[in-house]
């Protein structure tokens, strides 16, 4: 009862309060969901790595009493994370080369992607960008200047993507300065919004921070992260739906991960459940091969299988596409599934 009890005060306080209470020890954590340390081959030191965060939110969808529940996997720091993998680096994608100064990443024709913050809501253990230099390259009230400049210089630029960390995490206040001088260049059509807090801490999702999207006058689209359907509680469906009211649209990229999603059935849950909550299942990843993430990685030619039995089962719609990002390319590649 004491936790129901606490589980309701946490979620009656504003999404800054929520944010600040959420979960920093693998002790707390284990503990709050009934799991004892010694049946997990927890570590310390992957946290010194990355460290452990995980809003109450994310975390009361966890199955108590499971070590193997598929949502305590994409948190929990394993020491599968210190052994190294042939192939895994720090800038798994290409970040780095694509970092025409600070904040500003230009890598494909017609997008320029804006690191706002190196913060999230929720570390994620298969994070691509969990080793980037964000004290470097993060976007801040000195460079925003520079990179507004840069868009408004470069017309071939037509949408702008917001990412991080997590672009959610800034203030109303913060975001509405972002997005007043992006809505003055005249040649930019989307904003588009990558965050993960619609899913793990859907109380950022407001009636205040969506009128400040609204007022921008540009096309507005969110790209939501959601890899399991037991992410979709009541409170993320009232959040996704709060979205879609405001005439947003809502596409969901997840990351394909061993021992979280790498089952057919898993995948076609999510489709269907992330449909009824009118978010189309865009793009499923295969793993971005970052230092520390080696034990997630699911073979190209299972993720072929597992796409072809959805597509036996599911209408196209439903049906993520397959793909990798690969350092240099043009665009991310679209997995030939024959």
């Amino acid at each position: 009862m004491l936790d129901t009890q606490n589980e309701t005060l946490h979620f009656s306080k504003n999404w800054q309060q929520q944010l600040s209470e959420a979960f920093s020890s693998i002790e707390d954590l284990c503990h709050h969901l009934n799991i004892e340390i010694k049946d997990l081959p927890v570590s310390d030191a992957a946290t010194k790595k990355f460290a452990l965060r995980v809003p109450m939110s994310f975390a009361a969808s966890i199955k108590k009493g499971d070590p193997n529940d598929p949502l305590l996997r994409q948190v929990l720091p394993l020491s599968d994370e210190l052994s190294e993998y042939p192939g895994y680096s720090y800038d798994p994608v290409g970040d780095l080369p694509a970092a025409i100064q600070a904040g500003v990443l230009h890598k494909y024709q017609g997008r320029a992607l804006f690191i706002n913050t190196g913060s999230c809501a929720i570390n994620c253990r298969y994070c691509f960008r969990r080793n980037f230099p964000y004290s470097d390259l993060q976007l801040n009230k000195q460079s925003e200047n520079a990179g507004i400049e840069y868009i408004t210089k470069h017309t071939d630029i037509t949408e702008v993507i917001l990412s991080g960390g997590d672009p959610l995490i800034l203030s109303d206040e913060r975001l509405k300065t972002l997005l007043t001088k992006l809505s003055s260049i005249t040649h930019l059509k989307r904003i588009r919004i990558h965050s993960r807090l619609p899913i793990v801490l859907p109380a950022r999702i407001t009636s205040e921070l969506l009128a400040h999207l609204n007022d921008t006058g540009k096309k507005i689209v969110f790209v939501v992260h959601c890899n399991h359907a037991n992410e979709i509680n009541s409170r993320v469906s009232s959040a996704l739906q709060l979205i879609k009211r405001h005439g947003f649209t809502l596409f969901n990229q997840s990351v394909l991960l061993k021992g979280v999603n790498d089952q057919a059935f898993q995948l076609t849950e999510l489709s269907e459940r992330l449909f009824e909550e009118g978010v189309i299942p865009y793009y499923l990843h295969l793993l971005d091969k970052a230092t520390g993430t080696g034990h997630f990685e699911v073979s190209e030619a299972k993720a072929i299988e597992l796409i072809k039995t959805l597509q036996s089962s599911l209408p196209g719609y439903l049906v993520p596409k397959l793909v990798k990002e690969q350092a240099g390319s043009s665009s991310k590649l679209l997995i030939n599934i024959t």
